[in-house]
């Protein structure tokens, strides 16, 4: 059974998810979640399109999906994979940083920039996406 509709729905859910972070100002995970909603969707045009996407770089897989099935990934959703790219690791540990936690380098700014790339990429992939709307 091909399951796209289930990593479709939940990367959804993490956007929406997204924007209670950002209502109430956890900026730093509501970066992360907006990158693993990014991830979700595109694993779901992946798999909708008989590919099984591995890891966690929005760019690489966008790039494989380019590859493996002829659809064309403009840069600009390119370059929006990459700024999410950076929030997979750095809004959870405060190993990322020299000192303080994660909540002290995240703003309001780049979680709203955050959320404007992965509505790009969400609505990229799901005009490939049969009937996900």
């Amino acid at each position: 059974m091909n399951r796209w509709k289930d990593w479709y729905e939940q990367g959804k859910r993490d956007y929406e998810r997204a924007l209670i972070d950002v209502q109430y100002g956890y900026y730093e995970w509501a970066c992360f979640t907006l990158q693993q909603s990014a991830e979700k969707v595109i694993k779901a045009l992946g798999l909708a399109r008989g590919l099984t996407l591995w890891g966690h770089s929005l760019t690489e897989m966008l790039k494989l999906i380019g590859q493996e099935t002829g659809i064309e990934v403009p840069a600009a959703i390119l370059d929006r994979a990459r700024l999410l790219d950076l929030y997979y690791i750095p809004p959870r540990y405060p190993s990322g940083f020299a000192s303080g936690k994660p909540a002290d380098y995240f703003t309001e700014a780049q979680a709203r920039e955050a959320l404007d790339a992965a509505d790009q990429i969400i609505r990229f992939c799901e005009g490939y996406l049969p009937e996900s709307r």
